[in-house]
């Protein structure tokens, strides 16, 4: 079970939103909702978890309870990492919902074998659609295109291109700058581009608790590298807030962006901050 630190406030502020368009909520982490004009509503990586102390410790609020989430139309999951593919996290929002949970392969496997989520809630096998690169989804308002990228730490992590009529959002992970990356922006007209930041840092080993030398998401130069190669109008940095000895302060972009034609803005949020298109 996860416990909010903001009460039901959030998923009531998104129930209760009409945008005009598309908002996107940032969730911390690398978590997203993303709500069209007629109402379809769409997670991508929401994380409530609080880590795996001392190896990993949140620093921001838990945003919500799971449980509080009325509608939802699907779950993404980008890559099968615990912060990404989440049971307490996500499996309530299925079972309260009947949203299917949208993954790679391995993102599935964490779900379905490691997690076992159909033995701990009440879900369904047709709510389990994996999906890999070059598959398009069509929900609701949402074109949502699977793309290739590039997560060295994943073992299959994929990107989604969510074309609406009000503009297009993409998020690929925590992936690093990826040769796809050129192509995606001839072949998109992304308006909002979402990359992963943050600072390198000594963090326990996984099994030997030793501190070692970590590098999960891209610093300065590789962000704007990215969302250059991309050809984003707006650039989201996200992921800085979440790791104790990993957060980074994202003001820092604004002289790499300075220099570069793409992007032409920087969109700096907070955990429970909308933007909208």
């Amino acid at each position: 079970m996860t416990t909010s630190d903001w009460g039901d406030w959030l998923p009531r502020a998104i129930a209760a939103a009409h945008p005009d368009g598309v908002a996107v909520w940032y969730l911390g982490c690398n978590g997203f909702v993303l709500k069209g004009a007629g109402g379809t509503t769409l997670f991508v990586d929401p994380y409530l978890g609080t880590g795996d102390p001392p190896r990993t410790v949140r620093m921001i609020p838990i945003p919500f309870d799971p449980i509080d989430v009325d509608d939802a139309d699907a779950v993404f999951a980008t890559h099968e990492h615990s912060d990404h593919v989440h049971g307490e996290s996500q499996a309530p929002i299925l079972e309260r919902t009947g949203a299917p949970f949208v993954a790679p392969d391995a993102s599935m496997a964490a779900a379905r074998e490691e997690q076992a989520w159909a033995d701990r809630w009440e879900l369904t096998d047709d709510q389990f659609q994996e999906v890999t690169e070059g598959d398009v989804l069509e929900v609701g308002e949402f074109t949502v295109h699977v793309v290739e990228v590039n997560d060295p730490d994943a073992e299959h992590p994929v990107g989604y291109v969510f074309e609406h009529d009000a503009g297009t959002v993409f998020h690929p992970g925590d992936s690093r700058p990826a040769d796809s990356f050129a192509a995606l922006g001839e072949q998109f007209d992304i308006d909002l581009g979402i990359v992963a930041f943050g600072t390198a840092g000594m963090i326990p080993d996984k099994q030997t608790r030793e501190p070692t030398y970590t590098k999960w998401y891209n610093d300065a130069g590789e962000a704007v590298e990215a969302a250059s190669a991309l050809g984003v109008d707006r650039l989201l940095p996200s992921h800085w807030d979440m790791w104790k000895g990993l957060t980074a302060d994202p003001t820092e972009l604004h002289d790499h962006v300075d220099s570069f034609d793409h992007p032409r803005r920087l969109e700096l949020v907070e955990i429970g901050d909308r933007v909208d298109l």
